[in-house]
């Protein structure tokens, strides 16, 4: 139960809090929300973020996101499952199912939403506790979507951390939380330039392997069991020249097809976990 698993995991202390209630969708709080919903740059000026559904709120919690509020509807979930989360550190909103359904971002979902506190993500921050660490690397990824399925591959092969380059939208953006079921709170991320991720790879004696098509050999024929980032681009424009340049050298996906590119979610899994194969998973 998840009851059990939030008081076990997290020691977070149970308590009769003061509630309060919002029944109107013109309510002040509520355009605030959406707009966290909506707006990047007003999540970053808040410094917070909007987490919707009991799993995604676990995997927010686990990785030691701050928790600042809970919005709950009655009539999906009971106020006896939301104290599993309570303190007194954060605010417990009863909100009525207009407010829920104008809140939700999805249309199967648990009556729950929450506000965390967002992280830095820089490069500053990553910590590896291997000598040989993995990273996934995406330059300038567009589409949520695209990042929410890499967020999964590398959540799946437990990669050591993933590193977006150029990013194009924030990270808390709801559809990358969604699309990546929360692995945007399991992985270790960092954002920064493409000089700046460069710079940290090599300070840190970190190879880079670019998927790229020029100069390159195919991927089964690299070995990944040492300090390795694989560096995937956009399926339009592939990656940068700054890349091509630096790398250790670019790899290829032998393809057989008329075309030569493939979804970079896809490819990103396929070289991933041929690097996870060599080092014996």
């Amino acid at each position: 139960m998840l009851t059990s698993f939030l008081c076990n995991r997290f020691k977070l202390p149970i308590f009769t809090p003061m509630v309060k209630q919002i029944s109107s969708t013109q309510n002040k709080e509520v355009k605030h929300l959406l707009q966290l919903q909506e707006k990047s740059r007003f999540r970053r000026k808040e410094g917070v973020f909007m987490v919707e559904g009991q799993r995604e709120i676990e995997l927010a919690l686990k990785g030691e996101f701050e928790l600042k509020a809970i919005y709950f509807c009655p009539d999906l979930i009971s106020f006896e499952r939301i104290q599993e989360f309570t303190s007194d550190e954060f605010q417990i909103t009863e909100i009525s199912s207009e407010v829920y359904e104008k809140l939700a971002y999805r249309s199967s979902t648990e009556g729950v939403l929450a506000i965390f506190k967002t992280k830095e993500n820089n490069l500053r921050s990553i910590k590896f506790e291997t000598k040989n660490p993995l990273i996934l690397v995406a330059e300038a990824p567009e589409k949520p979507g695209n990042i929410g399925a890499i967020l999964r591959t590398a959540d799946a092969a437990k990669v050591d951390a993933v590193f977006i380059a150029n990013p194009k939208t924030d990270l808390y953006n709801p559809n990358i939380i969604r699309s990546s079921v929360g692995c945007v709170f399991t992985n270790q991320i960092a954002t920064g330039s493409t000089s700046e991720i460069i710079d940290f790879l090599k300070e840190n004696n970190i190879s880079i392997y670019a998927a790229a098509l020029q100069a390159s050999k195919p991927y089964h024929n690299i070995d990944f069991t040492k300090s390795a980032a694989i560096v995937v681009g956009t399926e339009a424009t592939g990656l940068s020249e700054e890349w091509r340049e630096n790398s250790t050298q670019n790899i290829i996906i032998p393809m057989s097809g008329e075309i030569d590119s493939m979804n970079v979610s896809v490819a990103a899994g396929i070289l991933i976990f041929e690097a996870k194969r060599q080092r014996g998973f």
